[in-house]
């Protein structure tokens, strides 16, 4: 039985999807709510209602009520601009657009970033690496739906799950990030990801990535090499 929590509840009311077809709610609660009474600034991607400009909005509308002090923004293909309203601002243009991406972060930076889009591998990746640069520091960049991630028509692949292009590879690639002080390879160049990743959360489908500095050292690697003093 799922849990009933205040965020249950707001699900239910806007009808959104993420507690009914996905056990997602008590997850973003758990998560999230170190937000709710900080004027934050949320972005998802994925209004939905496709081409109909009056459908859609589901999420946001829950957010702007879990989130009381908080502007939410959402991103969609088509255009969602008669769904705005007081704390909610809808952009219309793809998530892999990097000139449209860069002018939305331009103008706005986001705490929390939610992936609820193509659900492609290949677009999760490639926005993930444009918006997590631009999410503050301390904030989490969530993506929903990975079980396109075996599913061949997003890109994904269930007979080789050591497919390099699928989004959980990627994702999984990330958790080397956390311990990258551990690498020992002189050559070693540090990524942006490792430097700024700090924690990666995975459930069924779902994944937050938080965001912060991850300077935390090693006791036997330095700069990829281990100190004089370890002997094995």
């Amino acid at each position: 039985m799922k849990e009933k929590t205040y965020l249950t509840t707001l699900s239910e009311l806007h009808k959104t999807d993420k507690n009914t077809w996905h056990n997602y709610i008590v997850h973003y609660e758990y998560h999230l709510q170190q937000f709710r009474n900080r004027k934050i600034k949320l972005l998802e991607i994925g209004i939905g209602g496709y081409d109909n400009p009056k459908a859609g909005g589901e999420s946001l509308r829950m957010w702007k009520d879990y989130f009381k002090l908080a502007e939410i923004f959402g991103i969609d293909i088509y255009d969602k601009s008669e769904l705005n309203e007081e704390r909610i601002t809808t952009y219309q243009g793809s998530q892999t657009d990097e000139n449209f991406l860069n002018h939305i972060t331009t103008e706005h930076e986001f705490d929390v970033i939610i992936d609820d889009g193509s659900h492609v591998c290949s677009d999760i990746i490639k926005t993930f690496k444009i918006l997590f640069p631009k999410l503050k520091s301390g904030g989490i960049y969530v993506i929903e739906d990975l079980q396109t991630s075996y599913w061949s028509n997003f890109g994904g692949d269930s007979l080789n799950l050591n497919n390099a292009n699928t989004s959980m590879n990627f994702l999984k690639s990330l958790t080397d990030c956390l311990n990258h002080q551990e690498i020992v390879n002189p050559n070693y160049t540090e990524t942006y990801f490792d430097k700024n990743i700090v924690s990666i959360h995975f459930y069924h489908n779902l994944v937050f990535i938080y965001k912060g500095n991850n300077d935390e050292v090693s006791w036997l690697v330095n700069n990829h090499k281990f100190l004089d003093t370890v002997k094995f």
